[in-house]
Parts: C-alpha cells; structure tokens; sequence
C-alpha cells in the first residue's frame, strides 16, 4: 500500500502533464548542459588574450598601411626600422575617401595612423588596456557612423572585443593586472 499523499490538483498544476519530460529536454539534461556547465567554468585570461592580441592585430596593420620608414610584422616576418612618416596617398585618402568632418585630413591621418600603433600596444601588452579599448572604439565608431556605413559587420565585432576588455579587463596575463598587484593594499 502507497502511504506517499498525493498532492493537491492547484490552478498551478491542474493543467500540468504528468507524462516524462520530451526527448529534446531529455538530450539536453543529459549532453548539452553538461557541455554548457564545464564552457563556463573555462578561464577568462586566454579569451582576454586573444581578445587583445586578435584586435590589435587589426588596428596595427591598418595603421602600417598610413606609415612608412618603419614597419613591424611578426607574422610576416617583416621589419623596417626608422622614423616613420606618412605613406604618400595617405593624406589624398583621408581628403577623397574618409572625408571626415571638422577635422583636416592632414590632422585626421596624423591622428590615425598614430592611434593606429599606439593604441593596438598598450592593448596588447595589456597596458591601459580599457583605456585604449575605449580609444579605439572611437575609431571605431568614426568609421562606422562617417567612412564606412556598410562595414557594420565587422565594426561590430571590433565593437564587441573592445567593449569585452573595457568592461572584463585585459586577464591576469597583462601588465595591468601585474601592476595592480604590486600596488594592491
């Protein structure tokens, strides 16, 4: 004999179905949140990492393509060194193509192609890095809302990484995070 009372048909589960669980649900107790659990105990500092590195990527070699005299490609195993200067074409582009508002073009390329190689540092050495991130969204967004419109596909992805360093920081794999320890209380 059953002695277990039987609970109380309530407006809440009078309509609930007594029949198991479907097989979607089913597969998804068993495989994926197992999968979802272990995904969000993964460590920040490599995704960090990589953020940094894969975004100042971008922006260094954009601002290789305004200088010239002195260029530095890791990957390619490029190096000049020397005093750079503007590439020729570069204050034509910013006059033609960029067309930015209130700003001469002569300053609009100094600017950027300064930001360009700054910025992309800091952020890779993880050195003021939400600082940098927010110059750089800046840009980004100069280049999305006056130059290119279109490109908003990838300014969003920009956009995305930048906003992740200002708001998580760059990782315990930055001088940031050395520098705040040492000076910690």
């Amino acid at each position: 004999m059953n002695t277990t009372p039987t609970p109380a048909r309530t407006p809440a589960n009078a309509m609930a179905p007594s029949a198991p669980p479907n097989m979607a649900v089913q597969l998804y107790q068993r495989w994926l949140a197992p999968i979802v659990q272990h995904m969000s105990q993964l460590p920040y500092s490599p995704l960090a990492f990589l953020a940094r590195f894969s975004i100042a990527a971008v922006f260094w070699q954009s601002g290789q393509t305004k200088v010239q005299g002195f260029a530095i490609n890791f990957i390619s195993g490029t190096y000049q060194w020397g005093w750079p200067r503007l590439a020729d074409g570069v204050i034509d582009l910013f006059e033609s193509e960029y067309k930015l508002p209130l700003l001469p073009p002569e300053l609009g390329a100094m600017m950027a192609a300064f930001g360009e190689h700054v910025f992309p540092v800091f952020i890779l050495l993880g050195l003021a890095t939400r600082l940098s991130a927010l110059a750089l969204l800046g840009m980004t967004a100069v280049i999305q809302l006056l130059v290119y419109p279109g490109a908003y596909p990838t300014h969003g992805v920009w956009a995305s990484v930048l906003l992740l360093l200002m708001m998580q920081g760059p990782g315990k794999w930055s001088v940031d995070h050395w520098l705040a320890r040492k000076y910690s209380a």
